[in-house]
């Protein structure tokens, strides 16, 4: 079934709440929105939405797995399992993020995984969000330093090709060099440039932007930090309106203050939320592994077992949205961070608001911002 109305919500949408709302849903696609009192005379069925928050489903364009399934596997089978898995906390759409590898591990990888699309249904595979090889061997984060690559335009074309074209975005070091044939390559294939795991200076992170790495890879991790006298990447991040950048907002990655005060400063439709979230999250039993290695829960993220070293991030999408109202934005604004913004970013159209016209993408919330439904192209995936 994709029609039907969707009655008795609170509708999120830009800059309000509209309570005691409905939306008519025809052939997977948004027909009307409209107070309950101005109900349209179209015999559909309907579905009760009992006063939850109905938003644009929500869209994560940076995350390793889920559920214990993940890209990292290795198999059509698991990519296919985390986009079911990722439709009922509400997401509509992905981009599986593979760890930076030795090249040919990375090309393997992206030759087994590249069936899954299309066969999807759960969340929509937008593109493979490629994290490496071309990263800073001085900010790898948790990347394994000995499978950092030196740019090289033909080893990207390789990963293309074994991508079948699915490359959404790549993270990269925007001050490495020989960098420049591959931010051509990126710009003729339709590739989203993030900077990040970089040790880039204030002013080679501007010159990359310049040359069209326009968004960053988790602002403030993995990056040449702010100082008085070296702004770094995280300067030039913060305060460069024409950037746009990744949050993980767990209030651990990035200290809530700081996320509110990047929200405050950046143009609000330059701000995506993701989650960088690892396989096991949302695993409730172990032992849990991530990028080969084993990684136990703790105050809040997944940290490596041998060294304490936090590996990443636990955040689910609806978490990350709860957690951005608490540090002080409006949940319009977080969901546009979730939803609109990444829409946007990555190049997907009629998607990612709730709007006559555009795909019935839709998450409904309970009030404490739990996943209680998900509709897919007007379809009931949850």
């Amino acid at each position: 079934m994709n029609s039907f109305r969707l009655e008795n919500i609170q509708l999120v949408t830009a800059g309000q709440i509209l309570k005691n709302y409905g939306i008519l849903v025809q052939e997977g696609k948004i027909a009307a929105l409209y107070p309950l009192e101005k109900c349209p005379a179209i015999k559909s069925p309907v579905i009760d939405g009992k006063n939850k928050y109905a938003l644009p489903g929500l869209i994560d364009l940076h995350i390793h797995g889920f559920a214990g399934h993940g890209p990292e596997l290795g198999t059509v089978e698991e990519l296919l399992l985390m986009s079911s898995e990722l439709a009922k906390q509400g997401v509509t759409a992905f981009c599986p993020t593979l760890y930076c590898a030795k090249p040919n591990d990375m090309e393997n990888l992206l030759t087994k995984l590249t069936p899954a699309f299309g066969k999807e249904t759960g969340a929509k595979l937008i593109g493979f969000h490629l994290e490496g090889p071309f990263i800073s061997p001085n900010k790898p984060g948790v990347m394994k330093p000995q499978d950092i690559a030196p740019a090289d335009v033909k080893v990207l074309e390789k990963l293309y090709q074994a991508a079948q074209g699915h490359i959404a975005s790549m993270t990269l070091a925007p001050e490495l060099k020989n960098i420049g044939p591959i931010i051509e390559f990126c710009k003729a294939h339709a590739i989203l440039m993030q900077g990040g795991h970089t040790n880039a200076t204030y002013e080679e992170f501007l010159q990359g932007a310049k040359r069209g790495i326009r968004h960053a890879t988790h602002a403030f991790n993995a990056m040449s930090p702010l100082l008085q006298r070296a702004p770094g990447a995280s300067g030039a991040v913060l305060m460069t309106p024409e950037i746009s950048c990744e949050i993980i907002a767990d209030g651990i990655h990035v200290h809530p203050a700081l996320v509110n005060f990047l929200c405050r400063v950046k143009p609000t439709e330059k701000v995506v939320l993701v989650t960088d979230a690892l396989l096991p999250t949302g695993q409730t039993k172990g032992p849990f592994f991530a990028n080969g290695e084993e990684v136990v829960f703790d105050g809040g993220v997944w940290k490596r077992k041998a060294d304490g070293v936090i590996a990443g991030s636990a955040l689910t999408m609806t978490r990350g949205i709860k957690n951005l109202v608490d540090f002080g934005l409006s949940l319009s604004q977080a969901v546009q961070y979730a939803s609109t913004n990444p829409a946007q970013l990555i190049g997907l159209k009629n998607t990612g608001k709730l709007e006559v016209g555009y795909q019935a993408d839709i998450a409904l919330l309970d009030e404490n911002f739990n996943p209680v439904q998900t509709f897919i192209r007007g379809k009931n995936v949850r």
